[in-house]
């Protein structure tokens, strides 16, 4: 398999225009300059050399105080930065026993995992079969088998009629047709427009969203634009700039009709 996406300056493009561009974009318009693109890539070659852009080995990494196996296909939350990153940020402010949790785009599971640390009921969503078997092992592997209903789907289809209080989602980046159910990982043409129309269905009157976004990524921009088209608020929860990339973590709460 070739190499997913990467977030150096080879891979960096251009965010697509916001719906409306009179709102101001919370993403970070954080374009690295050539000594930090350079930064870059001596780290990319760096990994390959180790071995670590390899997608067809079998690696039990560390994140935090998980223990994750990542199985051939699936994206590395610690390599990726993404997922780690992500988990870091879920914690007793967001979640609590009572919280019932959705982990869309789940990967080897790394937020779901985090998630069922604090909450007693968390259900992980993957288009990818393999994702689906890593994020079993790696519950299995925590002990939190018992609290994560893990299933197979594109987006809410295996969810119908069920609401979250949060919902956790580190999309696609980048726009087109994926190749194969790994490759939905890194590019959609769509994903961006129909989570923000079902997000609704799916989402308690008081719950919220925490949507993961990247500098990186000619679709991030669709997500904020079209979550404020279907009426949702959005504030920062979090952020973090690495050398090459900057993170963002956007916070959606329903429309207000629905509050």
């Amino acid at each position: 398999m070739a190499d997913a996406p990467l977030a150096d300056g080879e891979a960096f493009r251009l965010g697509v225009p916001m719906l409306d561009e009179s709102i101001p974009s919370l993403l970070a318009d954080d374009r690295p300059g050539r000594l930090r693109l350079f930064a870059g890539r001596i780290l990319n070659i760096a990994h390959r050399i180790a071995g670590n852009r390899n997608y067809d080995h079998f690696r039990l990494e560390r994140v935090l105080d998980l223990r994750i196996m990542v199985i051939p296909g699936v994206a590395n939350p610690k390599i990726l930065r993404s997922g780690a990153f992500f988990a870091s940020q879920i914690d007793s402010r967001s979640v609590g026993t009572g919280t019932r949790v959705l982990d869309m785009g789940t990967g080897s599971g790394v937020c779901a995992l985090r998630a069922a640390h604090y909450a007693g009921r968390v259900v992980a969503v993957d288009i990818s079969a393999a994702a689906v078997r890593c994020a079993r092992i790696n519950a299995m592997l925590n002990r939190f088998d018992d609290r994560i209903d893990i299933r197979h789907g594109d987006l809410f289809a295996p969810l119908s009629g069920e609401r979250f209080d949060l919902v956790l989602f580190n999309p696609p980046f980048y726009l087109g047709a994926p190749t194969d159910d790994r490759d939905a990982a890194w590019r959609s043409n769509d994903a961006a427009q129909r989570f923000a129309a079902g997000l609704a269905e799916h989402l308690e009157p008081n719950g919220a969203a925490l949507l993961l976004l990247s500098s990186f990524g000619d679709g991030c921009a669709l997500y904020e634009s079209e979550l404020r088209a279907n009426g949702f608020q959005l504030t920062v929860f979090a952020r973090r700039r690495f050398i090459n990339e900057t993170l963002t973590i956007l916070r959606a709460t329903p429309p207000r009709k629905l509050a």
